[in-house]
């Protein structure tokens, strides 16, 4: 068993280090509100520690899951940050979904250090996160890969790397694109169904045993259709990754308009109160006209 750090405890970092913990590996946990660090470990085992880098000292593992890129190089580069603390040869996996430029960044910063990053982002949501079923695309040199895949795989039910330092965030950024278009597709399907009579529960368990099935229409199609929004992946969230996404489209040429489009509708939802709800509300925007 491993010595690991987590830094991050939001409503994915907390679960995600507890499967860590349950794993058997002796675990240190930084958190900006330390009384939820501490809750942590009341809960799950190990310590907690006032900085990142006090949490960083010694482990042979260091996972952080934080907001975007700046928090990111606050809890890695900055003064008290983890990077100057790490050891030769531990291995700083980022299960954060930011920027494939920081990405590069911190894996060029984590060599001067002696040491090694691995960009981690995650798909499947706080119940992916709670259940240990998250699926990681990884990012970095493949010999930290191989070291680091066994602690990973504690809170993932499939883990693969794509290649050099920063195409694990290329793949969220494919993930999210993915999402958008197939929730638009799903919110305009069931406005549809709804303006014309239908029974949408039994067109739903109709056209899910057909091509149109994906994860969100067995997984939101029945709160979108009774207009539940309040958990899951917030509306907020997911803008803050189709700008990351629109971001490196501009560097990379790529054409993105149903992306900047549901980016624009998502605006819209944001502008409704629904800043926080699921992104499945794409239907709200719909169903107000």
């Amino acid at each position: 068993m491993s010595k690991v750090a987590f830094i991050g405890l939001g409503v994915m970092g907390y679960p995600m280090a507890g499967h860590i913990s349950k794993r058997g590996h002796d675990v240190t946990v930084f958190n900006r509100t330390a009384a939820k660090a501490a809750k942590w470990v009341a809960e799950f085992g190990g310590q907690h520690a006032p900085t990142p880098a006090e949490a960083a000292k010694g482990a042979d593992f260091v996972f952080s899951c934080v907001g975007n890129d700046n928090d990111l190089r606050e809890v890695t580069t900055a003064p008290d940050g983890a990077y100057g603390a790490l050891k030769p040869g531990a291995i700083f996996i980022d299960n954060t979904t930011d920027s494939a430029d920081v990405a590069r960044e911190l894996h060029a910063a984590a060599k001067a250090h002696g040491a090694h990053f691995l960009d981690a982002p995650v798909s499947g949501g706080q119940a992916g996160a709670e259940n240990g079923t998250l699926t990681v695309m990884v990012g970095g040199d493949a010999d930290a890969f191989a070291s680091a895949e066994p602690v990973i795989a504690s809170f993932a039910r499939a883990v693969k790397h794509i290649g050099p330092a920063g195409a694990g965030q290329l793949t969220k950024m494919v993930n999210q694109l993915c999402i958008a278009g197939v929730v638009q597709g799903l919110a305009e399907g069931i406005h549809f169904a709804q303006k014309a009579g239908l029974d949408v529960p039994a067109v739903i368990d109709t056209i899910s045993k057909g091509a149109a099935q994906s994860w969100q229409m067995e997984n939101r199609s029945k709160t979108m259709d009774a207009g539940q929004f309040d958990f899951g992946f917030a509306v907020d969230w997911m803008r803050k990754d189709l700008a990351i996404c629109l971001d490196e489209a501009r560097k990379n040429g790529a054409h993105l308009p149903l992306a900047a489009l549901v980016d624009q509708f998502y605006s819209e939802v944001q502008a409704m109160g629904g800043k926080r709800w699921d992104t499945s509300s794409l239907i709200a925007r719909l169903n107000r006209k």
